[in-house]
């Protein structure tokens, strides 16, 4: 009775890391305005949630700080292609593009992982994966306008968002061997400690320093950090190990997108359509499926 109350938890986890990553947008943006170029802003949410999780963990359960260092490979994977090459690519693409676009591009993502899971792990791509897949992806298109014509990107842009959604897609890869070994704390401790460290390489102290000093960027620093970063990390990182499927799990997160084009609607102004209104049940009906 109590597994089958709690067997849609892992779900849930990874819906509400979907959501949370959808609010990205609204913290770069201001971030953005206020002068921090998207470097330091990678700066800032990497090595932000690095210092918060180690903080976080030397109080906890300081057992997750050990790992073996033949496994070291793994979390280089997690922190520095799927966490810092992705945020770089998105961070990025959502300065250039409009938000709901640069979401449609990085939900490429779910494609590469069944693709790759199916490689890797032989799992299965099942009739049900393979609708919800393309449904989700259907819906990603809706929210967009992409099949209205609405969809305006540059050939910039759009290298920035099928990269932002290849490099995402690793994250559920590598995240996959480290959880064979670890618990999900461990993996995003160690995701973040090697993506932190490698973003100092890209920081431009004498910008950062400047809008750091602008008491109206600290909100949104510790926001992108918190609501954007490490909790999402956590949640998506603990639903992924219930849930043992990464195709299923990176297809659940696309609720990110609609979040995303909400965001836009609600705090830049951008346009209400009928395609974000069926992009949200496209969305809602491949959860269902995968229910």
């Amino acid at each position: 009775m109590f597994q089958e109350k709690y067997k849609y938890l892992p779900h849930l986890f990874i819906l509400l890391a979907g959501s949370m990553w959808g609010c990205t947008g609204l913290f770069n943006r201001h971030l953005s305005a206020l002068g921090l170029s998207s470097q330091n802003i990678v700066l800032v949410r990497n090595l932000g949630a690095c210092v918060v999780l180690v903080l976080i963990f030397l109080f906890y359960d300081r057992s997750l700080f050990c790992i073996r260092l033949r496994h070291l490979p793994i979390f280089l994977g997690t922190g520095l292609v799927s966490l810092l090459l992705f945020t770089l690519c998105y961070f990025r693409c959502q300065q250039v593009t409009d938000l709901s676009t640069a979401a449609i591009l990085l939900y490429t993502a779910p494609t590469f992982v069944v693709v790759l899971s199916a490689i890797l792990w032989r799992e299965k791509i099942t009739k049900r994966k393979l609708a919800a897949l393309v449904i989700a992806f259907l819906g990603c298109c809706f929210a967009s306008g992409i099949l209205s014509g609405g969809l305006s990107v540059s050939r910039y842009g759009l290298l920035l968002g099928i990269g932002s959604g290849f490099f995402y897609s690793t994250y559920t890869i590598f995240s996959r061997y480290g959880l064979a070994h670890y618990p999900p704390y461990t993996c995003t401790l160690y995701t973040f400690l090697v993506a932190g460290l490698g973003s100092l390489a890209l920081a431009k102290p004498a910008d950062f320093k400047a809008v750091a000093a602008d008491p109206r960027a600290i909100p949104w620093m510790l926001g992108l950090i918190a609501v954007t970063t490490v909790l999402p990390y956590i949640l998506y990182t603990r639903g992924l190990a219930g849930l043992g499927d990464g195709g299923k799990a990176s297809i659940l997160a696309s609720v990110e997108p609609v979040v995303a084009s909400f965001v836009g609607i609600l705090a830049f102004g951008e346009p209400l359509s009928i395609g974000v209104v069926l992009g949200l049940a496209c969305i809602l009906a491949s959860v269902y499926i995968l229910r």
